[in-house]
């Protein structure tokens, strides 16, 4: 099975997880937001095991750059539509293998993970 990495090349984050699943010898296709846009479906089914609080990347760049009113009252509905709209405001990485999504880039979650 082939793990998928979704995310945005210029990501230090991004960089590490591809570092590791590479020196790991895992192999990966990356979905690059930026080229490639955001899949819809899978974005999703993240919120859906996640929870969207834990997928939309509040801390970035993205997010706190938006107009207070975009930022305000959120629920799941308005942070999917913010993450459709601005992929940037997507937590990174998202790792998708099998059933399972992580979201962000820990070592030792990647191998429990991927086994």
């Amino acid at each position: 099975m082939t793990a998928i990495l979704y995310g945005i090349p210029a990501c230090d984050t991004v960089r590490k997880a591809r570092a590791w699943l590479d020196a790991q010898g895992v192999p990966y296709r990356f979905h690059d937001y930026k080229k490639q846009g955001v899949d819809a479906a899978m974005l999703s089914r993240a919120v859906d095991q996640l929870g969207w609080e834990k997928v939309l990347n509040r801390q970035g760049t993205t997010f706190r750059k938006l107009p207070e009113a975009d930022r305000a009252a959120l629920d799941e509905a308005r942070a999917l539509a913010i993450m459709q709209e601005h992929p940037s405001a997507i937590k990174r990485p998202l790792l998708v293998y099998g059933e399972s999504i992580e979201a962000g880039f820990s070592a030792d979650r990647y191998e429990q993970l991927l086994g």
